[in-house]
């Protein structure tokens, strides 16, 4: 994907190497940034490998990250993770500036797009129902994060 300019003072473009000190400053202030997640530059960079991609939303003055949209490939869906704009950068319309880059980059790949959501996160929702996504009703996630237990 090529830097799309979404206006003068911003650009979304796909992650680079030395991104991620920005990416993880982004993710503390917007409760993205759980330590138990084991999201790193590693991590990251194999997702993109194995076909995911990780948009970044670059205010250009300053080069500061503004927001992130990390999509993660199975084989099977894209699943959407770590969606967020800075708080100052909120209400300005950037989140659906990025949102359909995301969009852009699953119509691509082909295939189903799922993501994650708290419920009582109304903004969030509102976002996604007005991209087109459904909820799946009464569904709720399980996971194990701590693997050594196993």
């Amino acid at each position: 994907m090529k830097d799309k300019i979404s206006n003068k003072k911003f650009i979304t473009r796909n992650y680079r190497r030395g991104d991620f000190d920005g990416i993880r400053h982004l993710w503390n202030l917007t409760d993205m940034g759980n330590p138990k997640r084991g999201d790193d530059a590693a991590t990251i960079e194999e997702t993109i490998r194995i076909g995911g991609s990780l948009l970044v939303l670059e205010e250009c003055t300053t080069g500061n990250i503004a927001g992130t949209s990390w999509m993660t490939y199975d084989g099977r869906r894209i699943h959407l993770h770590h969606f967020g704009i800075l708080p100052e950068f909120q209400g300005q319309g950037f989140s659906k500036l990025l949102m359909d880059e995301s969009l852009k980059f699953v119509g691509k790949k082909g295939c189903q797009v799922k993501l994650e959501v708290h419920r009582s996160n109304m903004k969030a929702i509102n976002l996604y129902k007005k991209a087109g996504f459904t909820s799946l009703g009464n569904y709720d996630v399980y996971i194990i994060r701590d693997v050594q237990d196993l």
